[in-house]
């Protein structure tokens, strides 16, 4: 049993507090004005998602008649009420966040986004040009009646609605619905002919209304608007049924762009009369319907900051710390040397590029094995799996066909890869294969040694550029055998897998940190230093956060740094008093995951895929994997997550009623940003910050601890044994990401 329901915070209310605190970003002037842009075009985006998402479930389950409360205890449909107000808050606040603050601005800069009718002779005249050569042959105009239905709208297809009068057959003039669908391969900002630092765009959408007359020539034009529909997103394929999954996926794809509405935008000024012929015909109840006073899908600004070459409106570029190129006796006998820490984007994604691309031209390398969950259009790894099945290496792949939102391109892959001779497999039924890892099985003087890398985030080089994650390169027997033992079970559905080190979803994992969760409260009971300190993307899992309760109660202090959904309640009286939560929205989009315990003074550190969430711990495969060596530990501690818990500039701390506050430096206190502190840190700068851990008394280790996760221990007694000596842009990639469920990342 756990809990009762308001111990618990809702969900979906908690995905539009993460993006909230994204458009925080974008009012936030300390921010250079372009990266204000950025975090509004992100903060729209991660909208999009969680109707696509989050709402169309919703509303899916409320048709199919379920009325299972959740465990915030709310039911589909009281959901939906509940999240309907604040959706329209945040919507408000963004398109106030556009007209109010930021477009003003920019034009102060010299960055215009203009009106048509504010063009003078020689922008119109070039933007006329533009339309009647690019634009008017590729629009089809519909006026429905009976002999012209509806036409499909694309799910969040820009599309312009208009009433026109048009006669009937005997002559009697009619008002109709008018629709024009504008195809996605037009951009959505035009930018102007302009000279000096001047520069003008102009919306698609405004240019395309405004021809509306020529559209429906010979009909009247009463109005016309802009308007977007937002369609249920997910997924459904019964993997168990499926001869072939890859074309079920494929066909599924296609249902997608068809699943039922769940939102329409469309201009403030529109008409009732437009909007109502509009809501109709998608069949939305007035709460679904999103009236804006700014652009139909603000998602596109993007392009602003994308396409405006003013860096003096920019962050400063960051490079990511290239470690030196090494060739590949040197770089394996490095790792066989000691663990290699990768912290992206502040350390370069290459080493894990060549990590691979190594391996493939090495003719000691026999075979690689790789997971493949989100990979990109131009991914450097699977070029090198291509080219090392080409130099005749055994290579196994396992690939995710269906990442959210990615499932086109792992198609494209996973068919490039079986025809280049890798042997491709798709996981296991049932369960996404969101864990990162690659192994690599080379020959080393008459014997088989293997090498790892196991990381907290995708092999996407463009989002290793946008995301903070965690990567390990390690040639430790017992942690590359698990990594082995792991493929084997992807490739050949083993049900009993044979792990001595790291914790696997969906067969250990849950009991494995319920276990460590329990023992820091054993431990904190017998006095002994005890402490969590955990950073996650979410915190949902209602078994996890009970034991969380529990360890609070018997004096564990837990600290959780969260980027977005967050169901524990802090600071509730005689049961969360000791938990703090906090979230960090900075530069990059936080990824990582990193779970630390005190263990009496012998912490043990753990990096891996999974978020603290019933979907990573029970429906997916993932992997948990210990830090053991001891420097690299230190480092997470002291550096990485000493550095979440002083942030004082991009932190915000949650209360107990679910609400959020901005941490602030005190009076005298120096203001510590962490990302801007692992930037400085890769470039070799020394910084002063608190050291969170400086007070827990810490003993040498003689080497890590090894458990079977779950298993009964006494309270007292720490099984242990010897360690054993060692012989992880796109233009437009900030976009789907941003949210909540970039992990989906």
């Amino acid at each position: 049993m756990h809990r009762p329901p308001q111990f618990f915070i809702n969900r979906e209310l908690s995905w539009l507090a993460f993006d909230r605190r994204v458009l925080e970003e974008a009012f936030d002037p300390s921010q250079p004005l372009l990266e204000r842009v950025k975090f509004l075009a992100i903060s729209a985006s991660n909208l999009d998602e969680f109707f696509e998402i989050r709402v169309g479930g919703l509303l899916q389950q409320v048709e199919s008649g379920l009325e299972e409360r959740g465990q915030d205890g709310l039911t589909p449909a009281e959901q939906l009420r509940a999240i309907a107000p604040e959706a329209h808050r945040l919507v408000e606040d963004q398109n106030r966040c556009w007209n109010d603050v930021l477009l003003p601005q920019l034009a102060r800069a010299g960055v215009h986004v203009r009106k048509l009718e504010e063009l003078d002779a020689v922008a119109r005249s070039a933007l006329d040009r533009w339309a009647e050569a690019s634009l008017l042959p590729v629009l089809t105009p519909i006026t429905v009646d009976p002999a012209h239905p509806f036409p499909y709208v694309r799910n969040t297809a820009l599309c312009i609605a208009a009433l026109v009068v048009a006669n009937d057959a005997d002559g009697t003039p009619t008002r109709r619905l008018g629709v024009v669908t504008v195809p996605s391969v037009l951009p959505r900002l035009l930018r102007l002919p302009s000279e000096g630092r001047e520069i003008s765009y102009v919306f698609l959408a405004d240019l395309v209304q405004a021809l509306a007359p020529v559209l429906f020539h010979g009909l009247e034009v009463v109005e016309a608007s802009s308007f977007r529909v937002t369609r249920n997103s997910n997924l459904y394929v019964d993997e168990e049924e499926a001869d072939d999954l890859m074309s079920a996926v494929e066909a599924e794809l296609h249902n997608r762009r068809k699943g039922e509405a769940v939102r329409l935008e469309v201009e403030q000024d529109a008409s009732a009369e437009l909007v109502g012929l509009l809501q109709r015909n998608f069949d939305l109840s007035d709460e679904q319907v999103y009236r804006l006073d700014g652009p139909v899908n603000l998602a596109r600004i993007m392009r602003i900051h994308l396409d405006t070459p003013r860096p003096d409106l920019k962050d400063e570029p960051w490079n990511p710390v290239e470690r030196p190129t090494l060739d590949p006796a040197a770089f394996f006998d490095s790792i066989r040397r000691a663990d290699v820490l990768l912290h992206h984007p502040y350390d370069s994604f290459s080493a894990v590029v060549d990590f691979v691309s190594m391996a493939a031209r090495d003719p000691d390398v026999l075979a690689i094995k790789q997971t493949l969950y989100r990979t990109g259009d131009d991914s450097a790894v699977v070029k090198a799996l291509i080219a090392a099945a080409g130099a005749g290496k055994e290579v196994t792949v396992v690939v995710e066909l269906m990442a959210r939102f990615d499932e086109e391109a792992n198609i494209r892959w996973a068919r490039r890869l079986e025809d280049a001779g890798v042997q491709v497999v798709y996981g296991l039924v049932g369960l996404k294969t969101h864990c990162k890892l690659s192994l690599l099985v080379r020959s080393e003087h008459g014997t088989l040694v293997r090498y790892a890398h196991l990381g907290t985030g995708n092999y996407h080089h463009s989002t290793a550029r946008l995301y903070d994650d965690l990567g390990l390169l390690t040639a430790r027997p017992d942690v590359t055998a698990d990594v082995a033992e792991v493929f084997n079970v992807l490739t050949s559905l083993s049900p009993e897998p044979r792990l001595r080190r790291i914790l696997l979803a969906p067969t250990g994992m849950l009991d494995g940190m319920l276990s460590l969760i329990r023992r820091e409260a054993d431990h904190a009971r017998a006095g002994r230093p005890a402490r969590i300190v955990a950073k996650m993307n979410a915190l949902l899992d209602a078994d996890v956060i009970d034991a969380l309760y529990d360890a609070s109660a018997a004096g564990v202090r837990i600290d959780l740094v969260v980027r977005g959904i967050c169901a524990i309640r802090p600071g509730l009286p005689g049961l969360s008093e000791n938990v703090r939560v906090r979230s960090v929205v900075g530069r990059f989009l936080e990824h990582s995951r990193i779970y630390s315990f005190d263990n009496g003074g012998e912490p043990e550190v753990w990096l891996g895929s999974a978020d603290w969430m019933p979907r990573n711990l029970r429906k997916r495969v993932e992997v948990l994997f210990p830090i053991d060596d001891p420097e690299i530990r230190r480092r997470l501690r002291r550096e990485v997550l000493s550095l979440y818990l002083a942030d004082n500039v991009k932190a915000r701390e949650l209360r107990a009623d679910g609400t959020e506050f901005r941490v602030r430096a005190a009076e005298g206190e120096p203001p510590i940003d962490a990302q801007a502190s692992f930037m400085r840190i890769a470039r070799g700068e020394s910084l002063e910050f608190p050291d969170a851990f400086a007070d827990v008394p810490v003993r040498p280790t003689d080497g890590p601890v090894a458990r079977q996760p779950g298993a009964p221990r006494a309270d007292t007694e720490i099984e242990r044994r010897p360690m054993i000596e060692p012989r992880r842009a796109a233009p437009a990639a900030p976009l789907r990401p941003g949210g909540p469920a970039a992990d989906n990342a």
